[in-house]
């Protein structure tokens, strides 16, 4: 549901984009035995002790919150593949590293709700973080390129969340500078005088004394 208090902010709060990622599949190792899941969102199981299976994420937190499966780190949450994407995004100033779109609010998720299946959690917080830091420096350095000669901006592989912040302000700047190079308003601007030619109002004038 997107925002109404405030229509020019983000379309969607980070509770909103949090609910998204949890239909994102991760992998379980269950540690119980029971019958597949028939769910509107699909068919989840057998899940059988030691046996890794593929589940929403919404899913395998409630497991985990019932100590009944452990979650497997996703391979691109690992120190060494983190880093790698760390310094390609600190070696290219314009392009972005491909990650999973929630990859976020997934990490979030996993930091609260399973932090002993994160080997070095810290480690990968941090790189996260720094992740965070230097793409979001990409965006703002690619946004101040934007003029009145724009009509699209095309970046890819960004995130939920970076696209949930950055296209309020693209549409509103694209839109701004739409309606100013539009026809009317050039003909409605070639219409009025020039301020710079019309007297200065001095105020109302006062009488004249008699003499």
């Amino acid at each position: 549901m997107a925002s109404q208090s405030d229509p020019h902010g983000s379309a969607f709060s980070a509770a909103e984009l949090e609910f998204l990622a949890e239909d994102e599949m991760v992998e379980i190792v269950p540690n119980i035995r029971m019958d597949p899941l028939n769910l509107i969102s699909g068919d989840f199981g057998p899940f059988r002790p030691q046996i890794a299976t593929q589940v929403p994420l919404w899913l395998a937190v409630a497991l985990k919150k019932r100590g009944k499966c452990t979650i497997r780190l996703p391979d691109w949450m690992s120190v060494e593949k983190l880093t790698q994407v760390l310094e390609a995004e600190r070696d290219s100033a314009r392009d972005f590293q491909p990650l999973p779109f929630h990859y976020v609010e997934i990490a979030r998720l996993l930091f609260d709700h399973a932090r002993d299946d994160i080997p070095d959690i810290y480690m990968v917080r941090s790189l996260i973080e720094d992740i965070k830091d230097v793409r979001f420096h990409k965006i703002g350095t690619g946004l101040e390129i934007i003029s009145e000669r724009t009509y699209a901006v095309k970046l890819l592989n960004l995130s939920a969340m970076e696209v949930n912040i950055v296209r309020p302000f693209v549409a509103k700047a694209l839109e701004t500078f739409y309606k100013l190079d539009s026809p009317e308003m050039i003909q409605d601007a070639e219409r009025r005088p020039d301020a710079r030619t019309q007297a200065p109002d001095r105020g109302p004038r006062r009488p004249l004394r008699p003499r």
